[in-house]
């Protein structure tokens, strides 16, 4: 099982609500055009007012969303279901660090470690590395050590940015059809069954074709007083 796959495994697990981050507020004022992220279900007036405040401003600097985008296809490679840029994770994160101020601090922080790093030992930034020290550098600050209760910054960078990748990702309409997740939806009753109604003395005779019709699936049956289907 790749890495994906171990993380898809995961997200199915817990997608009820384990990695998902809460709502919080903040205000801000300038339109974005093409860096919007924003819920589409499930928010009401005051929520979507919130939302469209965060919304106004650009916290993240270019540069900084094009390092964002560049980690989060080294935590999540593009493959052909999907890819980081069509589920708008760079925008995900972008509406989080907004959201949650905390989270501001540790990313952006995180970022200038990441070219601090690659500066002393590769002699330039994060981005013009090669992908082979990239991902030997995120090698290093992948996995918290768990014989320490204070984490590296660095670690704890990583942590965040694996979690809002994950969930940017997978809570998207592109990451959902990945993971074949269809929500809840009705099934249609086909009826009880023709040796059960046949051992009580019943039938549906032409009515069948009444529990196919989805449009009808809120209408009460009636029944007449041998036990036959009327309506």
């Amino acid at each position: 099982m790749d890495r994906r796959e171990s993380i898809r495994s995961l997200v199915l697990g817990s997608l009820a609500g384990s990695i998902l981050f809460e709502s919080c507020t903040d205000d801000h004022t300038e339109e974005l055009v093409d860096k919007i992220w924003e819920y589409q279900y499930g928010r009401n007036p005051q929520e979507l007012e919130v939302d469209h405040q965060l919304l106004k401003e650009q916290f993240f600097e270019s540069s900084e969303i094009q390092m964002i985008t560049t980690l989060s296809e080294l935590i999540l490679p593009p493959t052909p279901q999907g890819t980081i840029q069509q589920a708008k994770v760079p925008e995900f994160i972008e509406f989080m660090a907004k959201d949650y101020p905390p989270f501001q601090l540790t990313i952006r922080g995180g970022l200038m470690w990441l070219n601090n790093y690659c500066n002393r030992a590769y002699g330039t930034n994060f981005i013009s590395s090669t992908v082979q020290h990239q991902k030997q550098l995120l090698d290093q600050i992948a996995y918290p050590d768990p014989n320490v209760k204070q984490q590296k910054f660095e670690v704890n960078f990583f942590s965040l940015m694996r979690n809002l990748v994950v969930t940017g990702y997978f809570t998207s309409q592109v990451g959902i059809k990945e993971l074949g997740y269809v929500g809840n939806i009705p099934n249609l009753w086909d009826g009880v069954p023709d040796d059960v109604l046949e051992k009580h003395g019943f039938s549906y005779d032409d009515w069948s074709d009444k529990f196919h019709d989805p449009s009808k699936s809120s209408e009460i049956a009636e029944w007449d007083e041998d036990g036959h289907l009327i309506s």
